[in-house]
């Protein structure tokens, strides 16, 4: 991991990046699906990496920085499957 520990996003806290190497086709909601375990938490991956913020799908081969987070809050809404 790089990058500072301890920055706060909104409610969540960044503790970190890690490192990841797209593979061709790798889009930011099937990042967030893979990390988090939530398509919706793919604005925390495009926020670290702003320089590709208008890409939709990956070319194989980019260096993206994803956030490790803490204190991710999931609303007690959410389906069983989702929790």
């Amino acid at each position: 991991m790089k990058g500072e520990a301890g920055i706060n996003i909104g409610q969540v806290l960044v503790n970190g990046y890690q490192e990841y190497v797209t593979q061709e086709g790798d889009a930011y909601d099937v990042l967030a699906i893979d990390f988090y375990d939530d398509e919706m938490m793919a604005s925390y991956i495009i926020q670290a990496n702003p320089q590709y913020m208008e890409t939709l799908i990956f070319e194989a081969g980019i260096r993206l920085q994803i956030p490790v987070l803490e204190n991710i809050e999931r609303p007690t809404t959410l389906p069983p499957w989702r929790q």
